[in-house]
């Protein structure tokens, strides 16, 4: 049987700034994205039948043509000519609607894992060429890693990996549509703006210090003053020896930088103890995005 198994992992935004809104409804970005060791697994097997079938093991999460897996595979079958279907069985553990490219890196997974399933012979390049068509952090996913990333998300150049750190990850049980922060959000009056350019210098300095010092995220302008959740999150991470915390993307994940475990750790039993976030998890930053852990 010819399968492919894949891990696509979660990012976070260790900076985000929004420049202004584009003719086309894009924003331009600028931002700082990061891999963490959060991942779903997807397994694809090439089929003799016809077509695209998505088996998907967690609720609110659809296995039709709605999920940005189908949309990235027919995209493959539209550009080359693949003599067989697929299976792609989905288990999901980065929590969804979170802010963390969730759907996006499941989408890289598909991409990345046909082209193997397949012998499609794409480059990383083509792959990313491809992924821009289904959503602007799909290029990213593909790569992962450290990056900043520029235009509507698509322009990415690479950095030095960050420096290890225990990264406390907390999701609280809301959901955040990505397309209605933007909407809400107005970059031309925005008065306050991460400096990207510092937090790149100190992730090429490898100085964790800075790089806490310098996180920031324009979207919290919107998620934050509706989920006050999201604040109290930041604030006991702090209170509990975080370096810094913020919320990932449109949100609602926080994430904490610690420098010490077992100060994460009473950050995590306390957002347990008190039910601010049933999906919290302690982790670190990964290399890259994908990680193909079997072929057969």
């Amino acid at each position: 049987m010819e399968k492919v198994t894949i891990q696509a992992m979660a990012k976070v935004n260790l900076g985000l700034d929004v420049l202004r809104r584009r003719a086309d409804g894009y924003h331009e970005v600028n931002m700082v994205m990061q891999t963490v060791r959060l991942y779903d697994t997807l397994v694809l097997t090439a089929r003799e039948e016809e077509g695209i079938l998505i088996h998907v093991d967690a609720e609110n999460v659809p296995d039709d043509d709605n999920n940005l897996i189908s949309k990235a595979a027919h995209i493959l079958y539209q550009e080359y000519s693949i003599p067989k279907g697929v299976e792609i069985s989905l288990t999901k553990q980065i929590p969804i609607a979170a802010g963390m490219a969730g759907g996006s890196t499941d989408a890289a997974a598909t991409l990345v894992g046909m082209n193997r399933l397949f012998g499609l012979g794409c480059s990383e390049e083509r792959l990313k060429e491809l992924g821009v068509r289904i959503g602007a952090d799909v290029p990213y996913c593909i790569q992962g890693g450290t990056m900043l990333s520029q235009g509507i998300g698509e322009k990415l150049t690479a950095l030095p990996p960050a420096p290890d750190c225990i990264l406390l990850i907390a999701k609280p049980d809301l959901y955040v549509s990505t397309k209605e922060v933007y909407q809400k959000l107005d970059a031309a009056a925005l008065t306050s703006h991460p400096n990207i350019d510092a937090m790149v210098e100190a992730i090429k300095q490898q100085d964790l210090l800075q790089i806490a010092a310098n996180m920031g995220n324009v979207l919290e302008t919107v998620t934050e003053k509706e989920y006050p959740v999201i604040g109290r999150l930041k604030q006991l991470m702090k209170e509990e020896g975080a370096l810094n915390a913020l919320m990932s993307g449109s949100g609602p994940t926080v994430f904490g930088i610690f420098a010490d475990e077992q100060k994460a750790k009473q950050a995590l039993m306390r957002i347990r103890s008190q039910g601010l976030a049933p999906q919290s998890v302690l982790t670190a930053f990964a290399p890259g995005a994908q990680v193909i852990i079997e072929t057969a």
